[in-house]
């Protein structure tokens, strides 16, 4: 290879749960560079999600990493040419990739949500992805699906 790979950027936790899965969620939930207005979001979030599930005997921070385990997909396909016939091959994710779709795909789905405010939305997705349920969960569920059906392919992985 030519160039080298670039240096990973380490993180710094989040201000209020010192948790880096936090900081790295409100990185990917943040537009036009507003993390303030995005910690904001999350954190009220998290407080609707308290409110609303007290039943529960969970933190609002363990209902939402336990939704992130749910809808973290563990294979996806990519498409792969071979002779004139282009394939649907399953492969396996890399754990820090993994972790970038599960939270593009809540923010996805949360913003497609209907609602008053945001913090609203994503807390709606995050109690759905909880409960087994909801935009995230089901995007997760098409993609394990798909890679089953495509499995007879996984011999032509690069």
């Amino acid at each position: 290879m030519r160039k080298s790979k670039p240096k990973k950027i380490q993180l710094t936790p989040d201000p209020k749960y010192k948790d880096l899965l936090v900081s790295r969620f409100v990185n990917d939930l943040m537009l036009d560079g507003k993390k303030n207005t995005s910690y904001k979001i999350f954190y009220d979030a998290l407080d609707i999600v308290g409110q609303k599930m007290k039943d529960s005997e969970m933190s609002p921070l363990e209902i939402w990493k336990k939704a992130q385990e749910k809808i973290t997909p563990a294979v996806e396909v990519k498409s792969r040419r071979v002779g004139g016939a282009t394939f649907q091959v399953p492969m396996e994710i890399r754990s820090d990739r993994k972790i970038s779709i599960g939270n593009k795909n809540m923010i996805e789905f949360a913003r497609k949500r209907s609602g008053r405010s945001m913090s609203e939305k994503l807390a709606a997705e995050i109690m759905a992805a909880f409960n087994d349920e909801g935009g995230a969960y089901k995007r997760k569920e098409d993609t394990h699906r798909m890679a089953e059906a495509n499995k007879a392919f996984s011999h032509f992985r690069f």
